[in-house]
């Protein structure tokens, strides 16, 4: 299993690719501050210290890092939620 990371053309959001279906349907789960989700991959990312929102949609999750956070010291802790998820 990988996790392929791109850019977005927002500069506050990254988004994360796995090769595994994350969320089953044609819907889009977004977990705004203060939310919690059915799936609790979202809501451990959620938790990140730097996390402003999230996004996902089948086969991956946006994230969305709060102004003042460099993504050096967050991108790492977002995949390894993600992997510990199985994805």
């Amino acid at each position: 299993m990988s996790i392929h990371v791109e850019a977005t053309p927002n500069p506050n959001a990254l988004k994360f690719t796995s090769d595994k279906m994350i969320f089953e349907g044609n819907n889009s789960i977004s977990v705004m501050p203060g939310q919690t989700s059915e799936y609790e991959v979202l809501n451990e990312l959620m938790k990140l210290d730097g996390v402003d929102n999230v996004f996902g949609f089948q086969h991956f999750i946006t994230v969305n890092k709060k102004m003042d956070v460099e993504w050096d010291s967050l991108t790492d802790q977002i995949q390894e939620v993600i992997t510990q998820h199985g994805y």
